[in-house]
């Protein structure tokens, strides 16, 4: 097996223990899979961002200007650095569509350790592409990440189309519009599942939404926390 990302062979290491029970080949070769960097220790425990404090400063800006609390809490796998900005660009903007099985692994284990005790009446919701958007990048990544974890998916929200996020600065994100639209009610709590987690604003939007419309409780899971 060849890792994914350089294309180096990938030779597993071979014990007593594992010799009859052999482990999932890694995707990534021990020197890719080291320049991940992973999320740990103390972190916000409202939205995953490394923080020596409960909650950060970023989420007390949320709780102190937004007029309720929409999301439960947000868990993040990966902290954003160059190396999983490249796999990102490559996978999401050149549509590089294997590239993503990088992360089913990781993001299997994060949902069974924070979200699989929950009520199991939970759906997950990607966060949509616009139509454009969809068509240009030929797949969306949300819905990638989505498919990756054992229960209901529900594309109940769509979107209109907009500039890119990663073009607008911090303010311009705060500041806003919902894109997003309820082609139903949903009476159902739900985790809404994203690549990254930055401003968190598109994640509040669509959360705001989905409360407004039924749903009790909302979640959110993101691969990476910017």
């Amino acid at each position: 097996m060849e890792c994914l990302w350089c294309g180096q062979a990938i030779i597993p290491d071979i014990t007593w223990t594992n010799l009859f029970m052999p482990e999932k080949p890694s995707p990534l070769c021990r020197v890719c899979e080291e320049q991940l960097d992973q999320l740990d220790g103390a972190r916000c425990k409202q939205c995953s961002r490394r923080s020596d404090v409960e909650i950060c400063l970023d989420c007390d800006w949320w709780n102190e200007h937004a007029t309720r609390n929409t999301i439960e809490f947000n868990y993040s796998i990966f902290a954003y650095n160059p190396f999983i900005q490249e796999i990102i660009t490559k996978w999401k903007y050149r549509g590089d569509y294997v590239l993503g099985n990088i992360f089913q692994s990781y993001f299997q284990q994060a949902f069974r350790n924070n979200f699989a005790l929950l009520k199991k009446d939970l759906v997950i919701i990607p966060i949509p592409l616009s139509e454009e958007r969809l068509f240009e990048r030929g797949f969306n990544q949300a819905k990638r990440l989505a498919e990756f974890l054992p229960i209901e998916t529900s594309d109940v929200l769509t979107r209109i189309h907009g500039e890119k996020q990663s073009k607008k600065t911090r303010t311009e994100r705060l500041d806003s519009e919902n894109p997003f639209f309820m082609k139903e009610s949903l009476q159902k709590p739900a985790i809404l599942v994203d690549d990254i987690y930055t401003t968190g604003t598109t994640l509040r939007h669509a959360a705001s939404l989905l409360r407004d419309n039924g749903c009790p409780k909302v979640y959110t899971f993101t691969l990476i926390r910017g």
